[in-house]
């Protein structure tokens, strides 16, 4: 099971989530997520563990303090895929900024 966790301070690593949930079982992976840019934390992350053993551990360490900070832990729901935005490149029938003349209100 992937588990979601929210709200972690900046500093957690990889390594901190690991330490954190192999109190309850055995952790396949665990990964901060960070910004691809600054490299910075954004502050949250996913753990996978067995079934049972993430149940637990949800239970347990859902609402809890860690590194200063209250964490919200929950099953991680599938990633929905949104459509590209292309930058807003596509400007057929795209209205959005510059000048229109109206045709009925024409003062040229």
């Amino acid at each position: 099971m992937n588990v979601y966790i929210s709200n972690l301070n900046f500093k957690v690593k990889d390594h901190d989530l690991q330490e954190l949930f192999a109190a309850y079982g055995e952790v396949i992976s665990a990964k901060v997520i960070s910004d691809k840019f600054t490299g910075r934390s954004k502050g949250f992350g996913f753990v996978e563990m067995p079934d049972a053993e993430a149940v637990n551990a949800i239970n347990e360490l859902d609402q809890t303090e860690h590194e200063g900070k209250v964490i919200s832990v929950t099953e991680a729901r599938p990633r929905v895929e949104r459509p590209k935005n292309n930058n807003n490149r596509n400007f057929k029938n795209n209205n959005n900024g510059g000048y229109k003349r109206s045709n009925n209100n024409n003062r040229w």
